[in-house]
């Protein structure tokens, strides 16, 4: 990391720091909240206004969060701002949900040396606009496959938040908190950051070089760090699959406590965790990019396309070409959804079902070989 960000921030500035949050339709809530609340406490606790802030669109119309949830913005990019720090505020559907208009507002910005950060998935509009083109950035995880393929001279990363001369990413949910409260430790010391943190009831502020979690409960890999180590090994290692051996040896251990580890604790082997991590980001390379099938099979390890395509449909329930096909088209059974869902509140019925068509849809798996999801 280097520290150009005290260019911005040394000096006394008798006005507030200025602060642009620019939201992207479909953003996820939490993330911003989380971006905004450290600067208000940092004002209440500091008795003194520290910064302002605006929420931006690109036309001045509300903006609608991945919840359903709509957003009264304070301005729009086409007005005249003076801003210190212009934060991308993304949700689900990225890819999507941008136009050349944020793009290239966003350029300005950068033409002006103005600070820019993106929280969640805005750092792939960052990258969309070249402004991530030679600078280390985190994401969440789930973009961080369309990053690297679609914009391969950003440097990608794992890591909870990076912070690099003009540039400030990080990933989703409560993190950009974590963010921000290291940026008001550069900016005021490390005193009034703590006070924030107190405030928020956080009892640990996580730091920089930490990893985004694996698919993994963390409390599982606290407990089992061996384990834990082996899985990150697959996750490092996907286009290149490591033997199982190699893979015991470099966590540490042998092969058949690493079986017995993942059949403990995973209800699996080792080499069926290792195929689920490999079609999961297989999985998510199409649905957020226009790679071929052949070349995902390619960069997730499979020796054929056609080997790719049997293990994905017998794993997944479907074939890969089904996957690519269902983000382009409407919510699999409406009328049921409406049906069995009709006590919902409207906008929590309109956010399932965007959801259900956007590429990076999540999921969960209550067992290694069955995933539930929409």
């Amino acid at each position: 990391m280097t520290a150009d960000i005290g260019s911005h921030t040394d000096r006394q500035i008798p006005q507030p720091y200025r602060v642009g949050f620019l939201l992207i339709d479909n953003f996820t809530l939490i993330a911003l909240a989380t971006a905004v609340e450290p600067l208000r406490m940092a004002n209440q606790l500091a008795g003194t206004e520290l910064y302002s802030w605006k929420l931006l669109t690109a036309d001045g119309d509300y903006a609608r969060a991945s919840d359903g949830i709509t957003m009264v913005p304070d301005a729009s990019i086409q007005e005249e701002h003076n801003f210190d720090l212009v934060i991308v505020v993304a949700g689900i559907d990225v890819t999507r949900s941008f136009s050349r208009r944020e793009v290239h507002w966003l350029k300005q910005m950068a033409r002006r040396h103005i600070l820019l950060g993106a929280v969640c998935t805005g750092p792939y509009v960052l990258a969309s606009a070249g402004l991530l083109d030679g600078y280390a950035c985190s994401a969440h995880w789930e973009c961080l496959e369309a990053i690297q393929e679609g914009f391969p001279r950003a440097q990608t990363n794992n890591r909870l938040f990076t912070v690099e001369r003009e540039r400030m990413t990080c990933t989703g949910g409560t993190v950009p908190m974590h963010m921000m409260l290291s940026f008001l430790a550069r900016r005021h010391g490390q005193e009034l950051s703590n006070a924030v943190s107190h405030m928020f009831v956080c009892d640990r502020v996580r730091e920089e070089s930490e990893q985004q979690p694996m698919p993994m409960h963390p409390g599982l890999a606290r407990a089992q760090p061996k384990l834990a180590e082996a899985a990150q090994l697959m996750e490092s290692n996907i286009e290149e699959p490591i033997e199982l051996q190699e893979l015991a040896a470099l966590a540490g251990i042998s092969r058949r406590q690493l079986e017995r580890l993942f059949l403990k604790h995973m209800g699996c082997t080792p080499s069926r965790y290792y195929l689920r991590v490999r079609l999961n980001r297989a999985r998510r390379l199409l649905k957020q990019t226009s790679c071929s099938i052949v070349e995902i099979a390619s960069m997730c390890g499979f020796v054929s396309a056609t080997h790719f395509s049997r293990c994905y449909r017998k794993t997944m329930g479907r074939a890969p070409k089904y996957e690519r096909m269902e983000v382009f088209t409407p919510a699999r059974a409406d009328g049921l959804l409406t049906d069995t869902m009709a006590s919902l509140p409207s906008s929590s019925l309109q956010a399932l079902k965007r959801a259900r068509t956007e590429p990076t849809y999540g999921t969960f798996e209550d067992s290694p070989g069955h995933t539930v999801s929409g």
